[in-house]
């Protein structure tokens, strides 16, 4: 339900993503200069990051409403800045992330009512958003290394990878730049999804607490 949610807004999902995801991927990238493991680890870690914009479009969608890059830009204190800190360390590490940023980013529930909401977001669910995560995350090795492979299969007569100079150490540098730019690649095309996929989850969870689609219902019905 998630992907095809994100299907059905594409266009601004990617408009409002891409506007943030570019500057980030070229800083990441440009980093190589210092460290070649710095790009791949750094936009890895920025992820959560690029995922508040993306929910932030979702979760308008949602509601019918439509989300423009002047709409991001003006909610932007609230989508890019608040929790950053918190959503760079502590939260970072959630294997089921993209399911419980829903409650942290559009709640606006702090302190112990956080914590339980949290908590009974998850409870009995926590196993399933695990292997979504598990899931998305083996897609996003197998499309970085389908990318890395067009490199392999379409190179030029005369510019066909030699095998025995990396195992030399001549050309890693090309080749360690080039895992980066592919896993930079598929983080830009996959990361929508898993964001939409673990919002469903969420908005599944809420109608089996709270009969959320029927409250939703009646909301559109009394403004009409």
């Amino acid at each position: 339900m998630g992907v095809r949610l994100c299907q059905s807004v594409a266009g601004q999902v990617f408009a409002c993503y891409l506007i943030v995801m570019l500057p980030v991927a070229v800083f990441c990238l440009a980093s190589f200069e210092v460290a070649s493991w710095i790009p791949t680890l750094a936009l890895w870690w920025l992820k959560p990051w690029l995922d508040r914009t993306v929910l932030f479009v979702l979760s308008r969608a949602a509601f019918g409403h439509t989300t423009r890059v002047r709409d991001l830009w003006q909610a932007q204190r609230q989508v890019w800045w608040r929790q950053l800190l918190r959503t760079l360390t502590t939260r970072r590490l959630s294997p089921w992330r993209s399911y419980t940023q829903p409650v942290y980013q559009l709640e606006g529930q702090s302190g112990s009512k956080l914590r339980k909401r949290v908590a009974q977001i998850r409870s009995g669910h926590a196993g399933a958003a695990l292997g979504m995560t598990s899931v998305f995350s083996t897609v996003e090795m197998v499309l970085a290394l389908s990318l890395l492979s067009l490199a392999f299969w379409f190179a030029p007569p005369g510019y066909e990878i030699d095998f025995s100079a990396m195992l030399a150490g001549t050309g890693q540098r090309e080749v360690e730049f080039a895992i980066a730019a592919a896993y930079t690649l598929a983080v830009a095309f996959l990361e929508p999804f898993y964001v939409a996929a673990g919002f469903a989850m969420y908005l599944d969870r809420r109608v089996e607490l709270e009969a959320w689609d029927i409250e939703q219902e009646f909301r559109r019905a009394f403004t009409h």
